[in-house]
């Protein structure tokens, strides 16, 4: 019985089995399905962090950057190449004339053509050019090299010697002018920038301080009031503009002190109040017009305070007075101090020179002295100062 059980368990598998085979080949739609187990998480590197996006912004130049007072600028300021005829140094042989006789003028002509190299700014839109006395000096012609890259002759409107400055001017409209800041306004301490032509390598700028201001005894020009700045000031700048932190003219580079021909930090440059001036009178009547009284001031050295039984050594003593000049017909005396004209004060004889130059010729002028213990005023009428004797 057991075993008749068996086999009719063991038949009825195989049936169940061999359906189950057909409908899961022919018809698997069938069969239930069965939900597939949730897959395990595989532990994966970590994705490459994602750079974010930076915001580059195209604000104004950074703090300390001189771009915009150099943009402003660099386009007033030229480049000035002059020619002249120079001396050559020959043996006196040469220059012989039975010498010559016999072997004509084969050894060279006298004198030969130099070239130099300097700076000039920009100061009207019709073609005015401040620049340097020095510059153009004796020159027999002048080429002005515009920052567009033009090239233009040049004429001579003027010179004033004595402040080392002349007024060029070239042939041509809608010039970039540079603008006039206040030389009055500077302080020691303040940023400058110095921009010319220097070694004729292009323009260049240069970056400093005013070291001083007021600077005087040089021995450079008749009148001087030099800014004193460390922006270096090399041979090819003389001309250029000092400007400041804005861009606007203080100054006219002018003269450097150096025992190597380079730049050591120590330059000079013609404050713009005085250039201005210069430059109005030369447009209005081709040269300048100074006040003159016909004095000669010593500086009141310790020796001469008490030989003099001065007291005090402020002021300038005259050591001269011009014989029928406006200073002798006012009652000025040899050994008189001069402490002030017209108010101002006189602090030494470059202050005196200074004052007095600045005055209108035919115009009056109340100058304060000291005669030994007595102090008194005169009224003198200036005169007009006389043109400086060309050099030699």
């Amino acid at each position: 019985m057991l075993h008749r059980l068996w086999l009719i368990f063991a038949q009825s598998a195989t049936v169940c089995v061999a359906i189950l085979f057909v409908v899961a080949t022919f018809k698997p739609e069938w069969l239930p399905v069965r939900p597939e187990p949730a897959p395990k998480p595989v532990a994966s590197a970590p994705a490459p962090a994602t750079v974010p996006a930076i915001a580059v912004s195209a604000g104004p130049a950074p703090a300390g950057s001189f771009h915009d007072a150099v943009t402003r600028a660099m386009p007033a300021v030229v480049n000035i190449s002059t020619t002249k005829e120079v001396p050559v140094q020959r043996s006196p042989l040469l220059s012989d004339p039975l010498f010559r006789r016999f072997f004509g003028d084969q050894f060279g002509e006298d004198t030969q053509r130099a070239a130099s190299l300097g700076s000039g700014v920009l100061v009207s839109a019709t073609g005015y050019i401040l620049t340097n006395h020095h510059v153009v000096d004796a020159a027999d012609e002048i080429k002005v090299a515009l920052s567009d890259g033009r090239t233009m002759l040049a004429k001579v409107v003027g010179i004033d010697p004595e402040t080392d400055l002349a007024v060029l001017r070239v042939d041509a409209e809608r010039l970039p002018a540079i603008t006039f800041g206040r030389s009055e306004a500077l302080r020691i301490g303040d940023q400058v920038l110095a921009i010319g032509n220097p070694f004729g390598v292009g323009q260049t700028v240069t970056s400093g301080i005013v070291s001083a201001l007021g600077r005087s005894g040089l021995h450079i020009n008749t009148f001087e009031n030099f800014i004193q700045t460390d922006a270096a000031i090399n041979p090819g700048n003389s001309g250029g503009a000092l400007v400041d932190a804005h861009g606007d003219l203080v100054g006219i580079n002018t003269a450097i002190y150096s025992r190597t021909g380079g730049s050591m930090g120590i330059g000079f440059a013609i404050p713009v109040s005085t250039a201005k001036t210069v430059l109005e009178q030369i447009v209005k009547s081709g040269s300048v017009t100074r006040g003159w009284i016909g004095v000669e001031v010593q500086e009141i050295t310790p020796a001469l305070a008490e030989s003099f039984k001065l007291g005090d050594a402020r002021g300038a003593i005259v050591a001269g007075v011009l014989r029928g000049g406006p200073a002798d017909r006012a009652g000025v005396k040899p050994g008189d101090v001069l402490t002030a004209i017209n108010g101002k004060t006189v602090s030494d004889p470059q202050a005196m020179l200074n004052l007095v130059a600045g005055l209108q010729p035919g115009s009056s002028a109340k100058m304060s002295l000291r005669r030994q213990a007595q102090s008194l005023d005169l009224e003198v009428t200036v005169g007009r100062r006389p043109k400086p004797q060309p050099r030699e």
